[in-house]
């Protein structure tokens, strides 16, 4: 069960810090009814999910792991399609709640920057381009699962009009192609950049119809 794994990866992020149990598993239960909302089609426990997972797998490029994974808990905590401010709201989200778990300032500081980055996913950071990596893993999906994101994200948008969401669709996922490079880590780069890339064309060919 998803919430079951997410709850070990819980207790890895918190490990390093001194956290109260009954504080920390109250925490862990906020985010999963946060994430669990209805209208979270995509951004939701499956997708907290997948990028705990992919950074997991990517921890070798960060040089602060435990922020990096505290950020990825938060990062979408905050999450309203008709709001432009999500990912500054979501990093202030953090710091308060972190702040009373007693989580170091530094850490603290970290996280918030680390969620702000995810707002035009570029940095040059090495833990942002971790936690930026994990968020974008889903674009180098196999065609079918990436079909069931796009589905999901149009499911989250859907009080926009058709054309308009065409429009604003193909605009972000041009941008991604018009990138030097979509990964920053040298293994998303080698392993997920051609299928990322693919998907991506794809998408836009079938936006067009």
């Amino acid at each position: 069960m998803i919430q079951e794994k997410l709850f070990i990866y819980w207790q890895q992020t918190i490990k390093p810090f001194n956290i109260e149990k009954i504080a920390a598993n109250q925490a862990f239960t906020d985010l999963v009814n946060t994430y669990s909302q209805p209208y979270r089609y995509y951004h939701n426990l499956k997708h907290l999910d997948h990028i705990l997972s992919t950074i997991n797998i990517l921890q070798i490029y960060a040089q602060d792991l435990p922020s990096v994974k505290l950020a990825a808990w938060f990062h979408d905590i905050i999450y309203n399609t008709h709001a432009q401010d999500n990912e500054e709201k979501s990093a202030d989200y953090a710091a308060n709640i972190l702040e009373s778990l007693g989580i170091p300032t530094s850490n603290i500081n970290t996280v918030h920057q680390l969620i702000l980055n995810t707002k035009n996913h570029q940095s040059n950071d090495l833990n942002s381009q971790v936690l930026l990596d994990a968020d974008l893993a889903i674009l180098a999906a196999k065609p079918v699962e990436y079909q069931e994101y796009a589905e999901a994200i149009r499911q989250e948008y859907a009080w926009v009009s058709e054309l308009e969401y065409i429009t604003g669709r193909r605009q972000i996922l041009k941008g991604f192609l018009q990138r030097e490079r979509i990964y920053f880590t040298p293994l998303m780069f080698e392993s997920s950049e051609k299928s990322a890339r693919d998907n991506l064309e794809r998408e836009i060919n079938y936006l067009y119809l």
